[in-house]
């Protein structure tokens, strides 16, 4: 069996609790890159980062192992490494702030507020729960057990420690996390409920929406409850059997009961990244699992609430 080559440590810190880029360079056999320069350049070519990266080279900016700056002329090394931190654009800032619900020496279960994504992705990098969470905790190895949609808020949790976070991101993965959220939404008495919904929910990469696949073997599976009303609003309970993008909302639009606040389904709508009005009405309630590190048994349960259902008023004036 091959050894691994051993990672050297980074030499940049974080930034704003980002990570620097790591890169490894490939092997060369044909002798391609007869300097770092001509790599790099070929590598992001026709891309956002092209003009970032001969910055990066130009200001010193690329560090290699222990600190050694690298410049376009320096030879190119196959297997070396180096680092640097990516020219990040300006985001808007979510102006809502992210509750600690639980915190020990393995776990970090918060109150991720609506409009923030769980990690950085595309155009959301710093304005992210796991970058801000980092830097307002001083966790810098932070790691993420799962994922919650960017408008979805409530509960997500995290791995403090490195060595725990395979634990942590196998016991969703295997689906050994009981998950409830809760809903607003219009209320129908035309559509008869509790009901469970089946169907093939298809991503295509690139498209904002899911797609349900008529006909299709189902993948998606997810419970819905109607736990009260309030005029002509319904506050439901949604068990998701499966983990699919946009699973809830999708079942939910299918039974005409469309989430209040959702720029997708129906519809697609098109908001301003700062409009942080009327949010999606959709909160992740409960997490319960045996911890697989400690072997307690956890029962989480957010301490947020659904805007619409406790004002309608201010919701739909966007008084958030």
């Amino acid at each position: 069996m091959r050894s691994r080559t051993r990672i050297p440590p980074s030499p940049l810190p974080q930034i704003a609790g980002i990570d620097p880029v790591r890169l490894r360079l490939p092997s060369d056999p044909e002798g391609r890159w007869p300097d770092l320069g001509s790599y790099l350049t070929e590598r992001y070519a026709g891309t956002k980062g092209a003009e970032s990266v001969a910055r990066l080279l130009a200001g010193g900016r690329i560090l290699g192992p222990g600190g050694r700056v690298l410049a376009a002329g320096d030879p190119y090394e196959p297997g070396s490494y180096l680092w640097f931190h990516r020219d990040m654009d300006p985001e808007p800032v979510v102006p809502f702030p992210i509750g600690v619900v639980h915190r020990d020496e393995h776990l970090l279960v918060v109150d991720k507020p609506h409009f923030l994504a769980t990690t950085p992705r595309g155009s959301h990098i710093v304005q992210t729960a796991l970058a801000r969470l980092r830097a307002e905790q001083d966790l810098p190895e932070l790691s993420p057990a799962h994922r919650l949609d960017r408008l979805t808020a409530g509960l997500v949790m995290f791995s403090i420690r490195p060595e725990d976070r395979g634990a942590y991101q196998q016991l969703f993965a295997e689906r050994r996390v009981a998950k409830e959220y809760e809903a607003v939404a219009v209320h129908d008495p035309r559509t008869a409920l509790p009901c469970t919904v089946r169907s093939r929910i298809e991503k295509v990469r690139g498209v904002i929406g899911a797609s349900e696949v008529p006909g299709g073997e189902p993948n998606a599976e997810s419970t819905v409850e109607l736990l009260e009303t309030r005029g002509e609003l319904g506050r439901y309970r949604l068990t998701p059997h499966t983990g699919r993008t946009h699973q809830l909302r999708v079942h939910m639009n299918r039974l005409g009961l469309p989430i209040l606040g959702d720029p997708v389904y129906p519809r697609l709508l098109d908001p301003a990244p700062d409009d942080f009005r009327r949010p999606l009405q959709l909160l992740a309630r409960t997490l319960a699992f045996t911890d697989p590190v400690t072997g307690a048994e956890h029962r989480f349960e957010s301490r947020l609430r659904l805007q619409a259902w406790e004002d309608r008023t201010a919701w739909e004036s966007g008084a958030c």
